[in-house]
């Protein structure tokens, strides 16, 4: 090839070249779409985790508004959650199985979501009479809470079975709140900023904290 051909085609064979790389990460961003994390409806749950009066909801379900009570004695309601994205659990401080471990997980991704405003945390006792706030706040101290992005809370038994049961579906079995009733679970629950539910992870596993931590960040680029 002559010498001065091709130094007068070099700038015209580059910008080629360049157009080439992006006409063909463009396909490959059409073909491969991002991904999204999937919308739980009541349908989309395990039946047995599901109140059935519920059973039948396949759209728009959202998480119930709730008032709770929390480890500096604050009333904690949706709007404190209002655009944000959260993660819920159930637990009480007397559970000496998998609670402690749940707390610990959860403490290890309010880590990684300190200074995001974005993020917050939310725990519910299943055994509010016992747990009452200044329980909650030694308990909140000794587990490294951090108050402005992590809610330890009490209330209502009736309405945090309820909310278990028919908001954020994490227990098989039956119950009316009652002075009887019992639930336990290890899951803890992804809730958008549209107060619908994005994932279920289990509290006691690590690699399922790593999912977690990985979802909220997609989670965050989606909303």
């Amino acid at each position: 090839m002559d010498l001065k051909f091709f130094k007068k085609s070099l700038p015209t064979l580059v910008l080629m070249a360049v157009l080439s790389v992006g006409v063909i990460y463009a396909i490959y961003a059409i073909l491969t779409p991002s991904r999204k994390l999937p919308i739980y409806n009541p349908a989309d749950v395990n039946p047995k985790l599901v109140d059935e009066s519920l059973w039948h909801v396949r759209h728009n379900h959202k998480v119930a508004d709730f008032k709770l009570i929390n480890q500096n004695g604050d009333t904690i309601t949706q709007k404190d959650y209002e655009n944000k994205i959260y993660v819920t659990d159930f637990f009480f401080t007397r559970c000496q199985t998998i609670c402690p471990v749940m707390t610990n997980n959860m403490e290890k991704v309010q880590q990684v979501f300190l200074k995001d405003d974005n993020v917050k945390f939310l725990s519910l006792s299943v055994t509010p009479v016992i747990d009452s706030v200044s329980v909650l706040k030694d308990y909140a101290i000794e587990k490294g809470v951090v108050d402005s992005k992590w809610n330890i809370t009490t209330g209502n038994k009736k309405e945090i079975y309820n909310l278990a049961r028919k908001s954020y579906f994490v227990v098989t079995d039956e119950g009316d709140g009652g002075l009887q009733d019992f639930i336990h679970t290890e899951n803890f629950v992804l809730v958008d900023k549209n107060k619908q539910i994005r994932g279920y992870y289990d509290g006691t596993d690590l690699k399922d904290m790593d999912r977690l931590i990985s979802d909220i960040k997609l989670l965050e680029t989606q909303q």
